[in-house]
């Protein structure tokens, strides 16, 4: 196993305490007004000067990020094949990803790169609903990107959709390997949850209907930061920022919770073990997080008790994490006493769930499940859902089928 700490340093200076709240005042700061100290309702001013410097900043950053990443992953034959086939898959979805790079870059209604933190990437994305009578169901998301390419951005489809139908989404970006390890990741997502309760009010939010989410490895980075704050509430023995019982439900989608069944699966597929042990900080630290394992703790029954219902989703013929590991932990959390639903799509893929279905449009089980959870005892909200029209397509049928066929996930 290789060592990544002096790379650390370079790109991101001294790694911060594993803490989710010393750092909170500093994103929180930034919507104070002069007098009164409430935050001030938020403004959409961004320039194309501005919007122009913050992506040439973030390209430096990420390409500069990327260079390290290759040198341990190398140039062989499997990662070569992998990277033509994500590009022409990328390609092959480029009519539908075109369109929502649009609305992201373009719409009145993003709210891009507001900082919640003092570290690198502590960045959120808001997706906010046209139809701003009353406070609004807000769903914080951390994407996937297999601990090393994950971004904010990523979100936008899923923000996109569900602000249609009145969901603020907020996407929260962390730092990725080799910028960070899964510590800072978890760091990160529960900063960004602790913003997002502090100041969603500001933003037409419910600070009272809020759901945390993840998917795939977004899913393993929220599930560790859900867990990790129920036993800091349980323990009582320090502050924190947010409440674990404040929370309406966690979406789990195509997530790993057992990182000790997947470093195998993982180095077959091409994230090498000596790689993939390195972001998850040695082989010591697979206990700390994989939440499934944490669970087998007696000590932690106070904890397991504070966590709000569980859902959790997979695709049956998902290669990249296989079902199973969704299985294990809602069997996991049965035996704890803990809420748990886990809602399994037959013949669905790592991909088909988050993207191609999304992008196909008209009706989406996934989808549906999820704005009829987050609208539950609301009448009205609902009753708009019954009679909202179907979801407009964006990509055509054939090169989703072609994708579905060359996707590297």
């Amino acid at each position: 196993m290789f060592s990544c700490q002096n790379d650390f340093k370079m790109v991101a200076g001294d790694k911060s305490e594993d803490s989710s709240c010393n750092n909170a005042a500093v994103g929180q700061q930034q919507l104070r007004r002069r007098a009164g100290g409430r935050p001030e309702k938020p403004q959409r001013q961004n320039s194309f000067s501005r919007d122009i410097g913050h992506a040439a900043s973030e390209t430096y950053l990420i390409t500069r990020l990327a260079i390290i990443l290759l040198r341990y992953l190398g140039l062989g034959y499997r990662w070569i094949t992998k990277f033509l086939a994500l590009t022409f898959y990328a390609a092959l979805l480029l009519p539908g990803f075109i369109q929502v790079a649009c609305y992201y870059f373009f719409s009145s209604q993003v709210r891009r790169s507001i900082i919640y933190g003092d570290q690198p990437r502590n960045r959120l994305d808001l997706y906010l609903p046209t139809n701003t009578d009353g406070p609004k169901p807000v769903v914080a998301f951390v994407t996937g990107g297999a601990w090393t390419i994950g971004y904010k951005a990523w979100g936008a489809l899923l923000g996109k959709q569900l602000a249609e139908r009145d969901i603020i989404v907020a996407c929260i970006d962390y730092r990725n390997f080799p910028q960070g390890t899964i510590s800072d990741m978890v760091t990160d997502a529960s900063q960004g949850i602790s913003f997002i309760f502090n100041n969603i009010a500001d933003y037409g939010g419910d600070p009272n209907r809020i759901y945390l989410m993840g998917q795939s490895a977004g899913a393993h980075i929220s599930a560790c930061a859900l867990l990790e704050q129920a036993i800091k509430e349980a323990r009582g023995g320090e502050s924190f920022c947010w409440s674990v019982s404040q929370l309406k439900c966690y979406f789990g989608l195509s997530g790993g919770y057992n990182i000790f069944k997947l470093v195998d699966h993982f180095h077959n597929r091409g994230l090498y073990r000596s790689l993939f042990l390195s972001i998850m900080e040695g082989e010591k630290s697979l206990q700390r997080f994989s939440p499934e394992v944490r669970l087998q703790d007696p000590s932690l029954r106070d904890a397991v008790s504070l966590l709000p219902p569980i859902i959790l989703f997979h695709g049956t013929a998902d290669y990249s994490i296989p079902a199973d590991a969704s299985k294990n932990f809602a069997e996991a959390l049965q035996r704890r006493g803990a809420q748990v639903e886990l809602v399994l799509f037959d013949g669905k893929t790592h991909t088909d769930l988050f993207l191609q279905d999304p992008l196909r449009g008209g009706k989406d089980e996934l989808f549906d499940h999820l704005v009829a959870v987050i609208h539950a005892g609301d009448s009205e909200a609902l009753a708009k859902d019954a009679t909202a029209p179907p979801r407009r397509r964006l990509v055509p049928e054939l090169l989703l089928r072609l994708a579905s066929r060359v996707s590297p996930f």
